[in-house]
């Protein structure tokens, strides 16, 4: 379920925020609350859908209920961390005691927020995430330099009209490759292995190529043919 910010902007401009929260009545009211801030809010109503629409779109926050049926809220900041999503995680729960904050903290969130809480002290707490976000931004950049950069935080590439693409977990992390060695010829045995480990078809490198330059253009990835593939230009 996907709530669009109320707000003139696009949403491409806006804060994404991911809300997996069981108890409809209550993930409703907070997706309200967050809308009326600004935000445009996805939501899941279990741990098997937050983890689908945490891997599939980038959001600048997540606020994640410890306590989720199918795959509890740790678990599933677990397995985000594991294959690099970077996203700030708000974890809020029941469990107040200070093992179970640290047994939260541990698993990769970011913050931790007990029930019941107030909501001015989570939106402070959820802006303070976002502002942690873009103050870490990291950039690589893409080609010779002047046609854009990649940020490593957002997933997203920044092109030189200040506009702004975002990527796949998959399309990032093939980007990334061939921008971290933008001289190198990739063979794509190289690029398989690093980019995409749970198969074995060096075809999916060439989907994934594909993908990158509908959205970034032709250029952005070069072919050497019978070798592999090269960093482009925008």
């Amino acid at each position: 379920m996907i709530y669009p910010a109320d707000t003139q902007r696009s949403t491409a401009d806006q804060t994404r925020l991911l809300l997996v929260e069981d108890d409809r009545e209550t993930a409703d009211m907070l997706a309200e609350l967050f809308v009326s801030e600004g935000y445009a809010v996805d939501v899941a109503f279990d741990g098997h859908r937050g983890l689908h629409l945490g891997l599939g779109r980038r959001h600048q926050v997540m606020v994640v209920d410890r306590m989720l049926p199918g795959l509890d809220g740790l678990d599933l900041v677990k397995r985000l961390r594991r294959v690099g999503v970077t996203t700030r995680v708000l974890v809020l729960t029941a469990l107040g005691e200070l093992g179970d904050r640290v047994t939260g903290l541990d698993s990769g969130a970011d913050d931790y927020l007990v029930k019941p809480f107030e909501v001015d002290e989570l939106l402070a707490r959820v802006r303070a995430l976002h502002r942690r976000d873009l103050a870490d931004a990291e950039v690589l950049p893409l080609g010779d330099g002047d046609g854009g950069q990649l940020d490593l935080r957002r997933h997203e590439v920044c092109l030189a009209d200040g506009s702004r693409v975002e990527l796949s977990l998959r399309e990032f992390g093939l980007l990334h490759a061939l921008a971290d060695g933008p001289k190198r010829v990739h063979d794509r045995s190289h690029l398989r292995e690093r980019v995409f480990p749970d198969t074995s078809a060096e075809s999916i490198v060439d989907t994934y190529v594909y993908y990158l330059r509908r959205k970034l253009g032709r250029d952005v990835v070069r072919t050497v043919r019978g070798r592999g593939y090269q960093m482009g230009t925008l």
